[in-house]
């Protein structure tokens, strides 16, 4: 027999499965022996009071050995010599838009300007080494995209658009801890993530379709208003789904010069806040133990308005790094990762305040875009035109004061005191001074000088909507093209970009004739 049941248990009692089976017996009567397994369904942290719990839904198996799947499976068939559809693109939406039509029966052609997820982390080791980055295979581009080398967090408040439990299912039968199907905020872990990526191009490769490296789309092929392919490194016929990513700047400036309706798109522009994760855990846990034995590096969300913008904490990474996230030479730009055990010293998150495309002047489709290669480049210039990146004591932004030493630090390329608070833009300099102080009065202790802020975060969304038609998917004036994901700007992180693959393949499937059961 199996029996559900919610609970609400101490963390000791959450991480040891005898101490959880001795605690389902003496709750609902059961001799502790019969209890053959326990799986834990979903699983969450209440850390509001002092005293923290962990909320779990859990199946018992009594008299009974487990015997039903830890995840669904769902079946690839064999595509060779099928209809073909072109995905531009292989981070989360490229590649479960490939995945998906594989499902439809129907062939993708992988087309991706960075290398495959192996060759990709050694160009990553170099720009600490060299101070260099390949503009073509970076922390954004290249095999599973920007979410392959920071961090792989698979939460997502995007319940609407489609299945997120299909995109978490699928990333377990390409080798993810099912932990992922449980914890409130997944999260699979930049050393583990890249096996996962190679596995699901696998899957592609093995069911007839096709995955190309360093083979960057330069030009759609057009016929009228139709879109029958697109130019690499030789032409590729069909259907376009484009899902190139929140960074690939040349495809906007290609689909503004070929006058593809596109639209300035609202973004969020800050710093990477870096604190020891130990302070981050006292804080949140509410002890000077910190995590202690049984609980995981905490994790914080902050949130508030400032004169009618908001700013908030984005990207959470607790026992994580700082990385060199830039795309092309003249950048610095800011990202987090964490590992899957998140075991380092240090806890970081973007903290950002909202800009819509009202706060930057000109009228034009690009001006968010600008706005951000500008204060990318500011970044650049204030860091001696190196990856060092300028950093600044929490408190002694928030008081205007020049940071004259700064905090160890996990940012690998290092960091150069710099007075943020003078040289960023006063609209978010501003902002960012009167949130820390709210964020500081909500959590005793987060506003410190033991924290470092370092310049700059900018790539947290696209800053340009391809515009397209919300029942087809398909762009609003050209049929057979797909915008897709991030970089279309219609999802926000990995899971929602997985979905809207998902929904891209299954318009293209319709677009091409199929009938979507």
């Amino acid at each position: 027999m199996t029996n559900e049941y919610q609970i609400r248990v101490v963390p000791e009692v959450a991480a040891q499965e005898d101490r959880l089976k001795a605690y389902l017996a003496e709750e609902y009567g059961f001799d502790v022996r019969t209890i053959y397994g326990v799986r834990i369904l979903k699983r969450s942290i209440d850390a509001r009071q002092r005293q923290i719990y962990v909320n779990l839904k859990v199946r018992t198996y009594i008299n009974e050995q487990p015997h039903d799947d830890e995840y669904q499976r769902t079946d690839y068939p064999n595509v060779e010599g099928h209809p073909q559809v072109i995905v531009v693109g292989a981070g989360p939406g490229g590649l479960f838009a490939a995945l998906r039509l594989i499902e439809l029966g129907l062939r993708p052609v992988v087309l991706e300007r960075g290398k495959d997820v192996h060759e990709r982390k050694k160009d990553l080791a170099l720009i600490t080494k060299t101070q260099k980055i390949d503009a073509e295979s970076n922390y954004c581009f290249g095999e599973g995209g920007a979410g392959a080398y920071s961090d792989g967090k698979l939460y997502t408040r995007s319940k609407k658009r489609g299945n997120t439990d299909k995109i978490l299912n699928v990333f377990c039968q390409h080798g993810a801890s099912t932990a992922i199907l449980a914890d409130a905020h997944p999260h699979i872990g930049t050393d583990r993530l890249p096996k996962v990526i190679e596995a699901m191009r696998n899957t592609i490769i093995n069911c007839g379709g096709e995955v190309h490296f360093k083979t960057k789309m330069t030009q759609l092929i057009m016929q009228g208003n139709t879109t029958v392919g697109c130019i690499a490194d030789k032409e590729y016929r069909g259907p376009v789904i484009l899902a190139t990513g929140h960074s690939a700047r040349d495809v906007y400036r290609y689909l503004a010069e070929a006058k593809v309706e596109i639209e300035a798109k609202g973004i969020a522009v800050g710093v990477r806040l870096e604190h020891p994760s130990q302070l981050i855990d006292q804080i949140q846990y509410h002890s000077k133990q910190g995590r202690g034995r049984w609980l995981p590096a905490a994790e914080y969300a902050m949130v508030t308005q400032v004169q009618g913008r908001g700013v908030y904490s984005f990207c959470m990474c607790p026992g994580g790094f700082v990385i060199p996230a830039a795309t092309d030479k003249e950048q610095i730009v800011v990202n987090g990762m964490s590992p899957a055990n998140r075991g380092t010293a240090w806890s970081n998150s973007g903290m950002v305040v909202e800009v819509r495309p009202e706060d930057v002047k000109d009228e034009d489709s690009l001006k968010v875009m600008r706005f951000q290669e500008e204060l990318e480049r500011m970044c650049w210039q204030q860091g001696n035109m190196k990856q060092t990146a300028p950093a600044q004591r929490m408190a002694d932004f928030v008081n205007g004061r020049l940071s004259y030493d700064l905090p160890k630090s996990s940012y690998a390329p290092g960091l150069i005191s710099s007075p943020l608070h003078f040289w960023l833009p006063k609209m978010i300099s501003h902002r960012l001074q009167e949130g820390f102080k709210i964020f500081g009065r909500n959590a005793h202790g987060f506003l410190t000088n033991e924290a470092v802020m370092i310049a700059v975060e900018t790539r947290t969304s696209s800053p340009v909507r391809i515009v397209r038609d919300r029942e087809t998917l398909m762009h609003v004036r050209i049929q057979g093209l797909f915008p897709c994901g991030e970089g279309a700007g219609y999802a926000g992180g990995i899971v929602s970009a997985g979905v809207d693959g998902e929904r891209c393949a299954e318009a293209a499937a319709q677009y091409l004739g199929k009938v979507i059961t």
